[in-house]
């Protein structure tokens, strides 16, 4: 996935982005083609609107999170250890002494992963990769370092891995398993948002893991207000997570030849 999004900037197949560039095509093309430019720029336009809303956006991540379920009992799982995907960080925070920190959504990840570690006593590893600040000469300090910083000293929580390297959900799951397989950890509690859980689950089967699902966050199906059909910031949110995650199933799957879950 890290190379398609590499050739093909991530914000022109993604909306909004994607759904601002129709619109300028059909203004372009009204010149020449006025009906056909109307209904290309009024498609944008429209689309636009709609999955500016929590309401159409449900339409989207309610498949997604329908592909796992909450996790009831974490002791009885049989897993040997939890791990944690990273999500997003913020640089240099000041209120922090200039440190980075993990944004809302690993934070998210981060407290649910510290309810699991109270009530089984697994052993953590959290996974995330370089964000490219320098500590010392060796080293950066990377989405995990931030990750393990906040379990240990907000959560009051120990971890015991940290996984510095992985830029992407299979290189989680690859770096994850080459740590924890040689200990004999084979089996785990994944920790990650809902509408991530069913590709993350895909990543760690491909590296060899037995994988419990863990997921937090869950988003759709909610009871629907007035207010879930006017646009919003978080509707169009919620639309851009979930067309990456359904882009992103839909490559794994081609990868694997369809076999893939």
């Amino acid at each position: 996935m890290l190379e398609i999004l590499n050739a093909i900037p991530r914000s022109l197949i993604l909306p909004p982005s994607n759904l601002f560039l129709l619109t300028v095509i059909g203004l372009l093309v009204w010149r020449w083609r006025p009906r056909a430019g109307r209904i290309i720029a009024g498609a944008g336009f429209a689309l636009l609107t709609l999955l500016s809303t929590t309401a159409v956006a449900d339409f989207l991540v309610t498949p997604l999170e329908a592909m796992t379920t909450p996790l009831t009992a974490p002791k009885e799982t049989g897993a040997q250890a939890i791990v944690v995907l990273a999500a997003g960080q913020l640089r240099s925070a000041p209120e922090y002494g200039g440190r980075d920190i993990p944004d809302y959504v690993a934070l998210a990840r981060l407290r649910y992963a510290a309810h699991l570690q109270r009530a089984t006593g697994l052993p953590i590893l959290v996974s995330g990769g370089f964000a490219g600040k320098p500590v010392g000469q060796d080293r950066v300090y990377s989405f995990g370092d931030a990750m393990a910083t906040a379990l240990r000293e907000d959560f009051g929580v120990p971890v015991k891995w940290i996984e510095r390297g992985s830029r992407d959900t299979a290189e989680n799951a690859a770096f994850s398993a080459a740590m924890l397989l040689p200990q004999g950890v084979k089996r785990v509690l994944v920790v990650t948002d809902a509408m991530h859980m069913a590709r993350s689950r895909a990543a760690f089967e491909r590296a060899g893991m037995e994988v419990v699902d863990a997921p937090t966050v869950f988003l759709g199906n909610r009871p629907m207000t007035v207010n879930a059909w006017l646009p919003s910031a978080e509707g169009m949110r919620r639309s851009w997570y979930a067309t990456y995650e359904l882009i992103g199933l839909a490559w794994y799957r081609v990868r694997s030849g369809g076999t893939q879950r």
